[in-house]
């Protein structure tokens, strides 16, 4: 019997209105919702030719349509658009910090546990801030330097002690675990949640603990550079590990399924029942908005693979309406670390399912580094003529809960926020085991919310009379809904991609693109994200890292990455030189019709659920600024002449 929210993904997807989960996979459909969902992406496909102007192309920024004529021709071919106004609303009141500063984020995958308000309320609520009559605050007073809503202690543990003996867990820090896994929707009886420093540091946990010795393929699908997969890839290369990636053709970046499918078959069916390795697979990617397809995930389950499926990528709901009542990966992670436009403390999450826990071994080193512990935040009245007494009054918590790490560890621990502990060891015995649950109700005890805390409430009473913060930043992606989302994000991003294709630089009989666009273009189950760079009108690539700084200088976040292994096809060939940053060693490698290459670097914007059309519009509008030849020399003196740090080349 399939979960309600894969019930919903499920419903959602036959009428066409989000991508289904399970491509690849023969779905029941009756006529009728085949006709409808066909009919729902032929409506679509038209409605997008005319979002802007039918067959326009502009040559000059100044001769772009203005802001209300374009969002007025944009509602007349998505009327549906209105009806995601609740989005809007949102972000007015939750997230106001947006249109106070006039800021476009578009840097990011990625969805908090809070919104700004409780941000700004959390600072204001203590003492000091209380005395201020000031209106809310602005990005300008970035709550970066303010303190979080928690802080986070490094644990010194394995991996596998972890799993198999946990540790002291404070009432905050339970609260958190249990929203995630409802969030998540993942069953608590089959998966083990562990709260980790980042993405990288759960990547690198899991790494260090899984046995490369002698389950030795590594296998990954990224067609973008990651760091956390490239520290994976180091620890299995030490163990002794082989790595593997999938092939992306050129420019579509399409996966090249013949050559990943004998990558993850087995050529022996004996073989298949032994687990050959870990693979990576991520549902979406984070550069291109490219989609990926269960199918292959299932077909790694089939010839013996553990699974650790990366959900980091996904935006809010998608992340609910995972297929894991279906597919069950032996390990998923995630991350929770930044609230719209702002970057707080954040923590990343792995999931590791419990009847797989036992192939992980112990790390090679003495403890793992990247296990964390959630433990309530310092407030700025704890800061003031008090403090010092704060100081002497949260060290016997620190002693206990190190005592009880030791205890469990067999190692000494230090927590992130700097405070030095004495180093020593002691093993596990029936003793201390006794010590460790007479110390746990103490730990409970000394483990209550500072007073600015417990302003907030969680969205679970818990009839304990506790008060606990309510994580409204997934409450909002929650009472929007997986429909209401994914229309929103669906309209925008395929318009801003048309809108970007219909750059050309001027006097140009061929029609020379401003904009080149790697991975899926106007595509109606694509992701909200699209990579693309920036060419001048001699066909020359500017450089993103320059597009990311001008970007800012204008008020709009960007990022950047590397997308990689590419395959460049023959008939492709004069576009070789688009990729030679870093590809040069392969050119000597075996003749083919399809050549290996590392890739290229190229600027990436990402829309969030509260992503409106004034974002799109103003990127739009920025890119456009490149059809002047003259744009960048300008900018450059610009900024020297007001006594501004010049931008470099």
């Amino acid at each position: 019997m399939h979960s309600p929210c894969i019930r919903e993904a499920s419903e959602v997807c036959s009428h066409g209105c989000c991508p289904t989960p399970f491509l690849g996979f023969p779905q029941p459909q009756t006529a009728t919702s085949a006709t409808t969902a066909a009919s729902s992406r032929y409506d679509f496909e038209v409605a997008m030719t005319s979002s802007i102007y039918p067959n326009s192309q502009f040559t000059n920024h100044e001769s772009l349509p203005s802001l209300d004529e374009s969002f007025s021709n944009f509602t007349k071919a998505f009327p549906q658009y209105a009806l995601t106004d609740l989005a809007d609303k949102i972000r007015a009141q939750e997230y106001y910090h947006l249109s106070l500063s006039n800021h476009v984020c578009l840097d990011y995958i990625g969805h908090g546990l809070f919104s700004y308000s409780q941000q700004a309320s959390h600072y204001q609520a203590s003492p000091i801030a209380s005395t201020s009559t000031s209106p809310p605050p602005s990005t300008s007073h970035s709550t970066a330097l303010e303190p979080p809503f928690f802080d986070i202690f490094n644990r010194s543990v394995t991996l596998n002690s972890q799993l198999q003996y946990g540790g002291p867990e404070s009432d905050m820090e339970n609260k958190i675990r249990r929203r995630i896994i409802a969030f998540m929707n993942i069953s608590e009886d089959e998966y083990t949640v562990v709260f980790t420093a980042n993405q990288t540091s759960a990547f690198k946990l899991l790494a260090d603990a899984y046995p490369f010795q002698s389950h030795r393929k590594l296998l990954t699908m990224y067609d973008n550079e990651s760091e956390a997969v490239k520290v994976m890839i180091e620890s299995s290369k030490q163990k002794g590990g082989q790595v593997f990636s999938a092939d992306f053709s050129w420019p579509s970046l399409r996966i090249q399924s013949g050559k990943l499918k004998k990558k993850v078959v087995s050529k022996r069916k004996t073989e298949r029942k032994k687990k050959r390795g870990l693979f990576v697979f991520p549902l979406q990617s984070r550069m291109t908005g490219t989609r990926y397809s269960y199918f292959w995930m299932s077909m790694a389950q089939e010839n013996g693979w553990h699974i650790l499926l990366d959900a980091c990528a996904l935006g809010p709901k998608e992340m609910e309406t995972l297929g894991l009542s279906l597919f069950k990966p032996d390990f998923l992670i995630c991350s929770f670390f930044k609230v719209f436009g702002e970057n707080p403390s954040g923590f990343g999450c792995l999931f590791v399912k419990k009847s797989s826990a036992s192939v992980l071994m112990n790390s090679t080193t003495a403890a793992s580094i990247g296990i964390v512990r959630l433990v309530p935040a310092i407030g700025p009245s704890q800061f003031s003529e008090e403090s010092f007494v704060a100081d002497v009054e949260i060290e016997p918590k620190e002693n206990l809960e190190l005592h009880n790490d030791k205890i469990l560890q067999g190692m000494s621990s230090k927590p992130a926020s700097g405070h030095q502990m004495s180093s020593r060891s002691s093993e596990m015995n029936e003793t201390e085991e006794t010590t460790i649950k007479q110390k746990e109700s103490e730990i409970e005890e000394l483990e209550t919310p500072p007073t600015e805390f417990s302003q907030f409430k969680f969205n679970e009473s818990g009839g304990n009379g506790k008060t606990v913060l309510e994580f409204k930043g997934l409450e909002h992606a929650d009472s929007l809904g997986l429909i209401l989302i994914s229309t929103r994000a669906r309209y925008l991003i395929n318009w801003l991609v048309n809108a970007l294709m219909s750059l050309q630089h001027p006097h140009s009989e061929n029609g020379n693109p401003l904009i080149r666009i790697y991975g899926p273009k106007i595509k109606f189950d694509r992701g909200p994200a699209v990579a693309f760079n920036i060419f001048d009108w001699k066909g020359e690539r500017i450089d993103p890292v320059l597009v990311q700084k001008l970007a800012d200088r204008n008020n709009i976040s960007l990022s950047y990455g590397f997308l990689h292994h590419i395959w460049l096809p023959a008939k492709h060939e004069e576009q070789r030189g688009q990729l030679s940053e870093m590809g040069a060693q392969n050119l000597n490698e075996k003749r083919e019709k399809q050549k290996p290459h590392s890739g290229i670097s190229a600027i990436t914007a990402t829309l969030g659920f509260l992503t409106n059309f004034e974002d799109v519009y103003r990127l739009w509008a920025f890119v456009s600024r490149f059809l002047d030849a003259d744009f960048v020399e300008k900018e450059r003196w610009r900024y020297t002449a007001l006594n501004q740090k010049t931008i470099e080349v």
